[in-house]
């Protein structure tokens, strides 16, 4: 491995670790939520991506722990309890939950973006788990990597530009 480190990938309804000098990456975040949570002191930080705002909506006993806002935040902190980190220590920066497509229907069930982002503070906050820095909402897809070294997640959203926060 070399000084720059490696990209850690987290997919679509996916959840990964990393390790300074690896960075930690999710791309495809239209509706869905990339949520980042990590210690101040530490260089180990977790990623969830988020894709639905609760696990009630599975249809089946065998559910996908990071697809959904409730258990995805959940079994997160308990995988960075396991690397040391004590929950009450994590932060959290958040990014996506666009609104991707325009409906003439506004049921609620449409709102998926909305819902995701709502969900995640609300878990979130379930834990005291402080938001420092969020970009959600909006209707653009956004592509977000964080590094652990500097703390500083960059958000990459179409036709808008690269960030920091």
């Amino acid at each position: 491995m070399n000084a720059q480190g490696q990209i850690i990938k987290v997919g679509i309804a996916d959840m990964n670790i990393a390790k300074a000098p690896d960075k930690i990456r999710t791309s495809g975040l239209g509706s869905c939520v990339g949520v980042v949570l990590y210690e101040e002191r530490s260089t180990t930080v977790g990623m969830v991506h988020v894709m639905l705002p609760d696990s009630t909506l599975g249809r089946s006993n065998n559910i996908n722990l990071a697809k959904f806002a409730d258990t995805g935040i959940t079994a997160m902190v308990e995988q960075l309890k396991l690397e040391g980190i004590q929950p009450y220590k994590l932060k959290a920066k958040i990014a996506g939950g666009a609104q991707m497509f325009q409906f003439t229907s506004s049921k609620d069930t449409m709102r998926i973006g909305p819902r995701n982002i709502e969900a995640v503070k609300e878990y979130l906050d379930k834990y005291s788990i402080p938001i420092v820095a969020e970009d959600t909402g909006g209707n653009s897809g956004r592509t977000i990597e964080f590094d652990p070294t500097t703390k500083l997640l960059n958000i990459r959203t179409v036709n808008q530009g690269v960030r920091d926060i």
